[in-house]
């Protein structure tokens, strides 16, 4: 096991990686950009260390300064968190050639699995189903030849695209020129790649993921899956564990489809497999290389904490349960309550005047915050995730209705009342919502 991590992140998911090791008698060290010098992740570390501007290019995305600091502390790995450079395959081959261990799978997955048009043809390979869709495309016509060939509505996709980045939906011939400019501008602008893509869009479907856990033995565990449907502009709101109204069939397919994908690329400690599911049918999606913000409903579900396990894995140890050993008998809900203005939705920012966070059992807030916080604008505007568990689900929409009634945060702009407002609408309550509801509700 690693005597001492660095955690190459900040704020809520770096004290969630804190945490874990202090469980597991891990050293830690943080770093932290000079607009983070008076955050919660820096004070929690054993030591912490100023790796540059407050820009993210300048500081959480320097490799260089983070393996400095590895190296000069005799780091044994490093945690990446998510985002940042949780699935960036340059940093994950930095990090072995120094010696270090990356806290994820190998770079050489990681690179496989980020091309998301070369993660369609693996999972063809492994049986998986996916949606009709094309190679790379050079150019404008070749898109709409493969629109035509596909059938609108298609959805371009950057190659290295993520967090609702690099995403167009087009419907027929006219947008399709300007959108496939304006995706390879922004791939570009984001991800240092301008390769685009095309699927076959799927309308009124559900957004599911099958969280993986992997040992290097070849073994891995199934820990359940979650509903991420409830989406605006691509970014997930509310996720629940597990998904509701899902068939046990569809369920199952879905599970041997995950463990087919992983094991066909050899895959290593913690991952989720994302799928879109249209009445009896799935179909692939992409891979997450890495731990998911929305982890936290599936451990509160199946009782096995990720994070210590994804450290675990990644150290070489052997996953000691078996399948038959995860049960999900419960119901997990997660609100990611955002710093941003109620009726634009644009982020916000502001001083933290007064907090208060609700409390009892099955109820978790996973966050930095604290009182007289500077929020600034050189980051994610998330600023905790809310999460709560009961033995039903109707007990967890109840149970959440509560703990947001409670939940107080003054001094800056935040979105409570709209999880409130899912909370209480009829398509959400009878759990037969797809990735549109954010249309009937908002």
């Amino acid at each position: 096991m690693f005597s001492k991590i660095l955690i190459a992140n900040r704020s809520e998911v770096a004290i969630r990686v804190i945490r874990a090791c202090k469980e597991m008698g891990i050293e830690t060290v943080a770093v932290y950009s000079e607009a983070d010098s008076g955050t919660l992740h820096a004070q929690m570390a054993d030591e912490s260390y100023c790796i540059g501007g407050p820009l993210v290019r300048d500081s959480y995305l320097n490799m260089d300064a983070i393996l400095t600091v590895a190296k000069k502390v005799g780091a044994e790995a490093i945690h990446p968190g998510y985002g940042m450079l949780s699935e960036n395959p340059e940093f994950a081959r930095k990090c072995e050639e120094n010696g270090i261990t990356l806290i994820g799978p190998s770079w050489q997955v990681m690179e496989m699995m980020g091309q998301k048009e070369l993660a369609r043809q693996i999972a063809v390979k492994a049986g998986v189903p996916v949606a009709m869709g094309s190679d790379i495309l050079e150019s404008a016509d070749e898109a709409l030849e493969a629109a035509e060939k596909i059938g609108y509505p298609v959805i371009l996709k950057a190659r290295a695209g993520g967090g609702g980045k690099g995403i167009r939906i087009v419907r027929n011939s006219e947008e399709l020129i300007p959108c496939f400019e304006q995706v390879k501008k922004e791939a570009l602008s984001s991800f240092a790649d301008d390769k685009v893509f095309m699927e076959k869009y799927l309308e009124k479907v559900k957004h599911v993921e099958v969280q993986i856990l992997a040992d290097k033995d070849g073994k891995v565990i199934v820990l359940g899956d979650r509903d991420c449907s409830v989406q605006r502009k691509n970014q997930k709101l509310i996720e629940e564990c597990p998904a509701p109204i899902l068939d046990s069939e569809v369920r199952e397919k879905m599970y041997a489809a995950a463990r087919s994908l992983a094991t066909e690329v050899g895959y290593t400690t913690v991952g989720t497999v994302e799928f879109l599911v249209k009445g009896q049918e799935f179909f692939f999606m992409e891979m997450n290389t890495r731990l998911q913000v929305e982890h936290s409903v599936t451990e509160m579900v199946c009782g096995i904490d990720i994070v210590e396990w994804q450290i675990r894995t990644a150290a070489g140890v052997t996953i000691p349960f078996e399948q038959k050993d995860i049960t999900c008998k419960r119901h997990a809900i997660e609100c990611r309550i955002c710093a941003e203005d109620e009726k634009s939705f644009k982020p916000a920012v502001g001083k933290i005047s007064l907090l208060h966070i609700p409390g009892g059992v099955d109820v978790r807030f996973d966050t930095a915050l604290y009182q007289n916080l500077e929020i600034t604008p050189f980051y994610d505007s998330m600023l905790g995730k809310l999460i709560v568990c009961s033995d039903t689900r109707d007990g967890a929409i109840r149970k959440m209705k509560c703990a947001l009634s409670e939940f107080v945060l003054v001094g800056v702009d935040n979105n409570r009342h709209m999880h409130m407002k899912f909370m209480e609408n009829e398509f959400f309550v009878d759990g037969n919502y797809d990735t549109g509801i954010c249309r009937k509700v908002l």
